[in-house]
């Protein structure tokens, strides 16, 4: 039996999620994570052969929960499942050390055989993704300038691009003004860009919000 704690921040995903697992005969919903906190408390506490977790949660940004995870349970997998496109966030979530990425439009049967896929050691990334890895493999893979950004950069740059003030943004990532600002900065020189209506502009152009 797979025991798997769901951590994301929607109790109407969680019981949707529940209801797939627990109708699935080799496994079972064990714990519930509404937040990013709890869900690593719940993980160093508990015993779960897997973590299902959404990057965008409450009080903490999943990348940031995913690799404290790491951290402090190497061995345990973790599979994320976010509503975000798949270029967005699964090669920074893999590289993080995520087990693998699902999109939560794919189907409960796509679900069921990336959690037993992951459960037995191995990664899990979609068809469609393999496809644009072995595509960019084959023409000569070259990092994308956002891919070259620390995981609060990035953060930073998906906010400016959602049309976030430095307040709100300070608000949502947790942190002062001040320090948003660095990370804007930094951005900015990383990707060679001058402004930020620029920096909006390749978000937006590389698909990187909704």
């Amino acid at each position: 039996m797979i025991k798997v704690l769901v951590a994301d921040d929607h109790s109407i995903i969680r019981k949707g999620l529940r209801q797939v697992l627990d109708d699935t005969k080799d496994m079972r919903v064990t714990g519930e994570a509404e937040s990013g906190m709890q869900a690593i408390h719940m993980a160093l506490e508990g015993d779960y052969d897997l973590v299902l977790l959404d990057i965008t949660l409450s009080d903490k940004n999943g990348i940031e929960v995913l690799k404290q995870l790491k951290q402090s349970k190497p061995q345990l997998p973790v599979l994320i499942l976010s509503m975000h496109p798949e270029e967005q966030y699964a090669m920074r979530s893999l590289k993080a050390g995520a087990s693998g990425y699902l999109n939560k439009q794919g189907a409960p049967s796509e679900l069921v055989t990336a959690i037993r896929q992951v459960a037995n050691g191995k990664k899990y990334i979609s068809p469609q993704l393999a496809e644009e890895l072995a595509e960019g493999l084959s023409q000569g893979y070259q990092e994308l300038s956002h891919q070259t950004l620390s995981n609060r950069e990035y953060q930073t740059l998906c906010l400016m691009a959602s049309g976030k003030k430095l307040s709100e943004m300070a608000q949502i990532m947790a942190l002062s003004p001040k320090t948003v600002s660095v990370y804007r900065a930094r951005l900015l020189e990383k990707m060679k860009l001058k402004t930020n209506a620029e920096a909006i502009h390749y978000a937006i152009t590389n698909h990187l919000i909704d």
